[in-house]
């Protein structure tokens, strides 16, 4: 006798709520430990090490863009299974997923440590910034398998439908980064490696608490030892590349930032963009943990084949993200000095410069959820080249003209349009293809 998962008969909008807040909290409490690294570091050691810092988060962002790939790719075809009745493929997509993300992570950490300098510089260091870029990594990358292993397990045990532990761990490390980041560059003065320690101790002992899940009478993420199938390898990493596309592009995003800021204004436009793209990795991550509390569901929805409440998520899911998105954007635009102060001090012109930038950035937070629930809606049925393309559009095929000829047409200020820019037109081509789309789409 089969017994009928809640998750199908569940009202819809109750149902995503008790998904999407504790997605949220859990995404925003995880942004916020790069947060409190920035507020600590321009604290408590200065804005050259802040440069650096930001300097070395995308090559961290990398490591979690792996975590991202393997664990959205498995998740989703996990709880696909779990719809379908096929708890056995379950079991074994956990297990291909968990072993595949250690192998890969394991081994980009030990090129990454045997080429740090050569790397550093390419993604922007400078001789001033390079000791910080070093002092921070080096602790980051010994310790970047853990952080990737706690955000694999976060993403899973969601799917697990427990998104409340799943928030509790990351809430964990959260807390935690901020108590340690205070001792070790307040009270002990260890500078950026301080910082750098706090991220690493405060996620292992985040990561413990998600292992809670495990003793769950309902958990099913069990670990098998016949799990190894080449068509769910290739179908994991087809499935997950969107989410690798978000985080990897927000790494080569902040690459190409920091180098055309450095090219028009020097040091300390790298510096004033530093402190906005603090700001932006957080709300960023808002957006993010709505397509989070989507995924799970519409997977599971996909899978049992319940077609009619799939419409009805993806109907909340544009509808919230357009809520957040105009209210980011208007507290932003209203009140950006006080959004750039958490920064510390700082010189008359890289503050001013920061906050008038931050103002036009913003605008771009309307546009930027309607295309993560989009993104997220499409890789959750398998329809993975719409997914990826709304994903390339965004970060990398209109960002990049965007980037060179803004400048380059209306004047220095017109590199901050650059992200509004490419977030408006990718939503504009999503509408247009909904409208051509429409019937068939709706038929779905």
């Amino acid at each position: 006798m089969t017994t009928i998962n809640p998750i199908e008969t569940r009202p819809l909008k109750p149902l995503f709520l008790s998904y999407l807040f504790p997605a949220m909290i859990g995404m925003l409490l995880m942004s916020v430990n790069i947060l409190v690294d920035g507020i600590f570091v321009s604290h408590g050691v200065g804005p050259t090490a802040l440069a650096g810092v930001n300097i070395a988060v995308p090559i961290f962002s990398i490591l979690l863009s792996i975590s991202l790939w393997v664990g959205m790719g498995g998740a989703t075809l996990f709880s696909i299974s779990l719809g379908e009745g096929n708890k056995v493929r379950a079991h074994q997509l956990f297990t291909l997923s968990f072993l595949t993300m250690l192998a890969v992570v394991v081994t980009l950490i030990m090129v990454l440590l045997f080429n740090l300098k050569d790397i550093a510089y390419i993604f922007g260091a400078s001789d001033a910034t390079y000791p910080y870029v070093k002092e921070y990594l080096h602790v980051i990358l010994l310790f970047g398998v853990f952080y990737t292993i706690e955000n694999l397990l976060s993403i899973f045990i969601r799917n697990d439908g427990n998104p409340k532990l799943a928030m509790l761990g990351l809430m964990t490390t959260s807390i935690l980064n901020i108590i340690l980041n205070y001792l070790f560059i307040f009270v002990l003065g260890y500078g950026v490696t301080g910082c750098a320690l706090a991220t690493a101790i405060s996620t292992i002992l985040g990561m413990s608490v998600l292992c809670l899940h495990f003793f769950r009478d309902q958990c099913e993420l069990k670990f098998v030892s016949k799990f190894f199938n080449w068509s769910d390898l290739k179908k994991v990493f087809a499935i997950g590349l969107p989410s690798f596309i978000v985080e990897a592009s927000m790494a080569i995003m902040i690459i190409l930032y920091n180098i055309t800021f450095l090219h028009y204004l020097g040091a300390n436009g790298v510096t004033a963009y530093a402190m906005v793209n603090y700001i932006h990795t957080v709300l960023l991550t808002v957006f993010l943990g709505i397509g989070m509390a989507l995924q799970p569901l519409v997977s599971y929805h996909h899978g049992a084949r319940l077609m009619k409440r799939l419409i009805v998520l993806l109907k909340i899911g544009i509808a919230t993200a357009l809520i957040f998105g105009l209210s980011t954007t208007v507290v932003a635009t209203l009140f950006p000095s006080q959004l750039i102060a958490l920064f510390g001090d700082s010189t008359f012109e890289i503050r001013n410069m920061a906050v008038q930038g931050f103002a036009h950035f913003a605008i771009g937070y309307i546009f930027l959820g309607i295309n993560m629930v989009f993104a997220e809606f499409f890789q959750s049925i398998e329809k993975i080249r719409l997914a990826t393309a709304i994903m390339l559009l965004r970060s990398i095929i209109l960002f990049i003209p965007s980037l060179v000829l803004l400048p380059k047409l209306f004047g220095v200020q017109a590199i901050w349009w650059t992200f509004p820019v490419s977030e408006g037109i990718t939503a504009f081509l999503i509408f247009l293809y909904i409208k051509k789309k429409r019937k068939k789409f709706l038929l779905y």
